[in-house]
């Protein structure tokens, strides 16, 4: 049986739990069985990703086109592409704050 995870690949996650509580990441790779593979580019490059529990993420509603051309095209996506969607997203998240203060 095949569980549906909310999240798509290239979809930015705030991370909840775990030592890197409070940052932001991106879906590289979705798993049934082992759960949600998520990179930043900086800490976390492509090449070694980092499981999640679902449940320990919070998704977000921007999904990077970007990546997800990028790992449909070659299978891949650079790391310079995961920070720029990291740093697009949490300036965006920044200026939202700020408009609402």
């Amino acid at each position: 049986m095949k569980k549906e995870h909310p999240l798509q690949i290239g979809q930015l996650v705030k991370i909840r739990k775990g030592r890197d509580a409070g940052q932001a990441a991106v879906v590289v790779r979705l798993d049934e069985e082992q759960g949600i593979w998520i990179a930043d580019g900086h800490k976390r490059k492509f090449d070694r990703p980092k499981k999640k529990n679902p449940l320990h993420l919070e998704s977000q509603m921007t999904i990077s086109s970007e990546v997800v051309n990028s790992l449909q095209e070659s299978g891949r996506v650079t790391n310079a592409k995961l920070r720029h969607a990291v740093n697009v997203f949490l300036e965006s998240d920044a200026n939202a704050k700020q408009k609402g203060e």
